[in-house]
């Protein structure tokens, strides 16, 4: 639990036993500099002195200004602490309401439904960074086509790789493979800062060939010492405008002596098919040939039934906005069993994106999902720290899977 000591959080409720009980229930937790009030007005004055709470515990229903006007008013005023909606209402509408939120670019820690518990509280509140700035980025650094050319040439890029493990056994099936950019003056740079742009530019065919021998290089490596994963590498939906990519794919997995079955090519469709024609028929070669093809981010963006119908897929990959404290919360729980239920029928596997922490394990291991994926099990790694923490991973099994001491 974090020191909450020194924190100024505010209490907004209009109903005086919620505010003197989410007050008692602060106390218990440690915070010692809290608030209280009836009215959102109240608060925004605050703010606008230039005297704002580090946190804001804000009841969703009342008379004067509702939840949803209060979060609008707050983004207005360029609020930076935390946000923590509390309300009746049910669980869909209290998960809008944090998408809400963060559309707003204000950090949400989560939310409290009524009644509320401690142990949710400062479950909330441990994952909090008292005086960080934690709202999501709205400006980032951006790089031209040129300078991500000029990245490939001089060798700035680097492989990265997430395990993936098999829920039922914990043994490790396979990596997913993340670039990234060791760039010489701002240091390590993730791939949301350059990959539309490499689309856009026409750069991403370069770039995705990179990445593609980098990572049939290693699975080779890994292959001679004895370690046989399915190697997954991301693509764009602009390198499937190209027939020729097919051939690239095998050429290329070919002389890297990579069976086709040993490589997953994971597709995301960030925007709509104008001529579904040419990714039609590159997959469907693709499937003929062995190569293992996955949704990914299933449920989220243009990634559809329409897809899962069209295409020729084997895996499916549940994003991970739906797996995180899907135990805590029914929609997700929906989507998940929905998802799973699909791909079964479809004669696919399916992966659970985003696992961060034991509760998440257990309910994916509970609802019978095949593999998972996520920080839990580890964040993604050079390809030299991987045997290292292999061996850790062993050692760790075990208990993941005897029954949950919680």
């Amino acid at each position: 639990m974090n020191d909450l000591s020194t924190c100024r959080i505010c209490v907004l409720d209009d109903d005086p036993f919620m505010l003197s009980l989410l007050t008692g229930l602060l106390t218990g937790l440690g915070a010692t500099a809290i608030e209280t009030a009836a009215s959102g007005l109240d608060v925004l004055d605050d703010i606008a002195r230039g005297d704002a709470p580090e946190l804001i515990l804000a009841d969703l229903n009342m008379p004067e200004m509702d939840g949803v006007e209060f979060v609008r008013k707050l983004a207005e005023y360029r609020y930076r602490g935390a946000l923590i909606p509390v309300s009746g209402e049910d669980q869909r509408l209290l998960r809008a309401m944090c998408i809400l939120i963060q559309a707003h670019h204000i950090s949400v820690l989560g939310y409290l439904q009524k009644p509320v518990s401690r142990e949710r509280l400062g479950d909330l509140l441990g994952h909090w960074a008292p005086g960080r700035d934690t709202r999501p980025e709205t400006s980032r650094r951006s790089y031209s086509a040129n300078r991500i050319m000029a990245a490939i040439r001089n060798g700035e890029l680097v492989n990265h790789y997430q395990p993936k493990v098999e829920l039922a056994t914990g043994n490790v099936i396979g990596v997913e493979t993340l670039v990234r950019w060791r760039h010489p003056q701002d240091g390590m740079v993730y791939p949301d800062q350059f990959i539309a742009v490499a689309e856009a530019s026409g750069v991403i065919e370069r770039l995705t060939g990179w990445v593609l021998n980098e990572a049939l290089a290693q699975s080779r490596r890994w292959s001679l010492a004895g370690i046989d994963l399915r190697m997954a590498v991301n693509v764009s939906m602009n390198n499937l405008a190209s027939i020729s990519f097919t051939d690239f794919v095998t050429e290329e997995a070919q002389c890297a002596c990579v069976p086709p079955a040993r490589l997953v090519l994971e597709v995301t469709e960030s925007r709509l098919m104008r001529d579904p024609r040419a990714p039609l028929e590159i997959l469907t070669r693709l499937r003929l040939k062995r190569f293992g093809l996955s949704i990914d981010d299933f449920g989220t963006g243009h990634s559809s039934l329409r897809q899962l119908c069209d295409i020729p897929f084997d895996e499916l990959k549940i994003d991970k906005s739906f797996v995180h404290r899907a135990w805590e919360d029914e929609t997700s729980r929906a989507v998940v069993a929905v998802s799973q239920g699909l791909a079964r029928q479809l004669g696919m596997k399916v992966v659970g994106e985003g696992v961060e922490d034991r509760e998440d394990w257990d309910f994916l291991r509970c609802a019978g999902c095949d593999h998972a994926q996520g920080y839990f099990i580890a964040r993604p790694m050079p390809a030299e720290e991987f045997l290292a923490w292999l061996g850790e991973w062993r050692v760790r099994v075990p208990a993941l899977l005897a029954p949950s001491p919680s």
